[in-house]
């Protein structure tokens, strides 16, 4: 193995390769019940930043449906940092004064609510996309939630590639035949108060939040950045150790969703760990600017720490009751 390395990773016999895997033109998830669209493309330039771009689509459901099975599809891929789809039930506030059906940003915005609303909100994540992730295919007896007359929220952040072009992002569902047991909620671990030094190559960044109530935790979806270099998740302990539950080498350009063998129960109380380490230095191929102080930022030479992870518990638990906390427990601010 050394003498390979020290001959720079010569590539071996074509014919000794596997056959390449067959590439899929449609989903690859089943085909799907229904495919939500964002109704009006978004037109991105050529070149420079692109604010982050939202578009609300009603979903016209009459009833509410249980979503087994989830994929995003850009029509843009190669101009997608990532999306998030959010849901937006009848009830909510967020957002309200927002056009629908349009593409808009934060500084198009005349109402300072909705503005500070596109920075933040406490609405339930129906799906994460990232270069690299996993659709979403949750075990029998688990699935999301979507009530009736839900409007979904993308949250589209674009990047630019040297020629102006536009994308209408979708994302397709698959309806659980019958009402789950379990009901699925993607939680996050965040830490946006950190500034990483000019030049230093392994800067540790760390968050942790205490569960408020019982849940099995199914999986994990590490976001940072280009200076992203590692990323884990461990179960902290009462007399301080750390039990380690997810390490990973981080590549932004190939961000992967890790699914758990086997679902595992946690306790109300129990203290959950992210921490990310960021290479700053010279020696990252891909650092905008070694010689700069990183902020958190939108843009993708700035930087993230965000622990995605997904939980299930009862059906009839949506996302702000599992946050009403026994009165022993307190939950980080940075984790919702």
């Amino acid at each position: 193995m050394q003498l390979w390395a020290d001959a720079s990773a010569p590539a071996g016999n074509p014919a000794d390769a596997p056959p390449p895997a067959p590439l899929i033109s449609g989903w690859n998830i089943p085909a799907p019940n229904d495919v939500v669209e964002m109704p009006k493309a978004v037109a991105i330039p050529a070149s420079g930043d692109v604010e982050y771009t939202y578009e609300i689509v009603p979903t016209g459901f009459t009833e509410g449906k249980w979503v087994s099975m989830s994929e995003i599809r850009p029509s843009s891929r190669e101009n997608v940092h990532h999306a998030v789809v959010y849901i937006r039930p009848p009830d909510s506030n967020w957002l309200r004064h927002a056009p629908v059906g349009v593409p808009f940003t934060a500084s198009g915005m005349t109402d300072e609510q909705d503005r500070h609303d596109t920075h933040t909100t406490k609405a339930d994540i129906l799906l994460v996309y990232a270069p690299g992730s996993s659709p979403d295919n949750w075990p029998a007896g688990m699935a999301k939630y979507i009530p009736a007359g839900s409007d979904l929220v993308f949250q589209m952040h674009y990047t630019t590639h040297g020629r102006a072009t536009t994308d209408r992002t979708k994302i397709a569902l698959v309806f659980a035949k019958q009402p789950p047991a379990k009901r699925v909620l993607t939680l996050q671990l965040t830490n946006s108060d950190f500034v990483i030094p000019p030049g230093v190559e392994d800067y540790r960044v760390e968050v942790h939040g205490t569960m408020p109530n019982d849940a099995l935790l199914l999986s994990f979806f590490p976001h940072m950045h280009l200076r992203g270099k590692r990323f884990e998740y461990n179960i902290l302990r009462p007399d301080g150790t750390a039990e380690p539950l997810l390490r990973v080498n981080y590549n932004f350009y190939w961000q992967l969703s890790y699914r758990l063998a086997e679902p595992l129960p946690i306790a109300a109380g129990t203290t959950l760990q992210a921490v990310a380490w960021f290479d700053n230095s010279k020696n990252n191929p891909h650092n905008p600017d070694p010689t700069a102080a990183v902020y958190w930022g939108d843009q993708t030479y700035d930087e993230m720490m965000v622990g995605f992870f997904d939980v299930a518990v009862p059906a009839d638990v949506d996302k702000s009751q599992f946050f009403i906390r026994q009165p022993a427990m307190q939950m980080h601010d940075h984790a919702r």
